[in-house]
């Protein structure tokens, strides 16, 4: 069985990732990585107008007893450049081999962050303070016929702090900060972008305790939870409907419990759109178009082959309106 909590942090991950037309040469993605980047220090407080963040916070509310364990996981994705280098290992732009092009563009790996896992009590007399480096790399792909993509990423460091804070007897306020400490010497932000933590969110999970909804919160509570402060960051309850085990915390504004709907094909890097006419979109690509979807990117290419073997029953499953359970909120 499928886990909706990871399901649903993975669509988080990769949203924006790439947008339609999911090729490079479109205008939308001569910007990527726009959700969730948390840039160096030193980048961010050079920049005057202070439109780059350099930490990340999340505050939620747990109830329980102060011996609730807390296990909290950082994930983001780190930019990968993929440069393209033709027989003589020159880099190039693209090459092409029996009709196979391969651009030069950027890709991004999945990292995760794991602090130890600790009690309330333990993070209410002491901070867990989990420093963390990534060290530089590079990685080679040969091509059929000797050409052969390169790959490469920067160096990132890093801390991630958690703590908790007593409000009651079963009630604490959980903080999570994240911080990129990564050495930055100047450059434009395209630069500075290949040492950030992008697409970053937390996922959270309490044993023997409950988190407490911030978009729904109980009217006892309500105070409380108007004052846990985020920075960068949206808290929402994931998992089974009406579970209060896992929270997620992410760049994206979510409802409680959100769900990826069955019917969808796979992602899209796109959630703010509605599949049915992606796939339209995709299928109505001229082949040129869609060479270049092919050759932006892994994922795009697995998403077109994805759509284009798409059937019949499928298709229509996408066009029929499904009605979810709807649920009261509090004014």
């Amino acid at each position: 069985m499928s886990d909706p909590v990871r399901a649903i942090a993975d669509a988080v991950l990769y949203e924006g990732y790439v947008l339609w037309p999911y090729r490079r040469s479109a205008l939308k993605n001569a910007q990527r990585w726009t959700f969730g980047c948390v840039l160096p220090r030193a980048h961010c407080e050079a920049r005057a107008a202070g439109d780059d963040a350099w930490t990340m916070q999340t505050q939620c509310l747990v109830e329980g007893p102060a011996h609730a364990r807390l296990r909290a996981t950082v994930r983001f994705l780190h930019v990968v450049r993929r440069q393209a280098h033709d027989l003589r290992g020159h880099p190039v732009d693209v090459v092409e081999h029996a009709g196979e092009r391969h651009l030069s563009w950027d890709e991004a790996v999945e990292r995760e962050l794991r602090p130890a896992p600790a009690t309330l009590t333990q993070l209410g007399h002491a901070r867990e303070r989990s420093p963390f480096e990534l060290p530089a790399g590079t990685a080679r792909e040969p091509l059929p016929g000797g050409a052969a993509l390169v790959r490469s990423w920067q160096q990132l460091e890093g801390l991630v702090e958690l703590r908790a804070e007593r409000r009651d007897e079963r009630l604490h306020r959980v903080t999570v900060r994240i911080e990129n400490r990564t050495p930055w010497r100047g450059g434009p932000r395209a630069a500075a972008l290949r040492r950030a933590l992008c697409s970053t969110h937390t996922l959270l999970r309490v044993e023997g305790g409950a988190f407490v909804s911030l978009t729904d919160p109980p009217a006892s509570l309500a105070d409380e939870a108007a004052a846990c402060a985020n920075a960068g960051t949206w808290p929402v309850l994931v998992g089974e409907p009406d579970a209060r085990d896992a929270l997620l915390s992410s760049p994206i504004i979510l409802a409680d419990h959100p769900r990826v709907a069955p019917e969808s094909p796979g992602d899209f890097f796109d959630g703010g759109e509605i599949d049915q006419l992606l796939v339209l979109n995709v299928l109505g690509l001229t082949d040129g178009e869609k060479d270049e979807m092919r050759a932006s990117d892994p994922r795009t290419r697995a998403l077109l082959e994805r759509v284009e073997a798409l059937g019949p029953d499928e298709l229509m499953a996408l066009h029929g309106r499904t009605v979810r359970e709807a649920r009261e909120l509090r004014p």
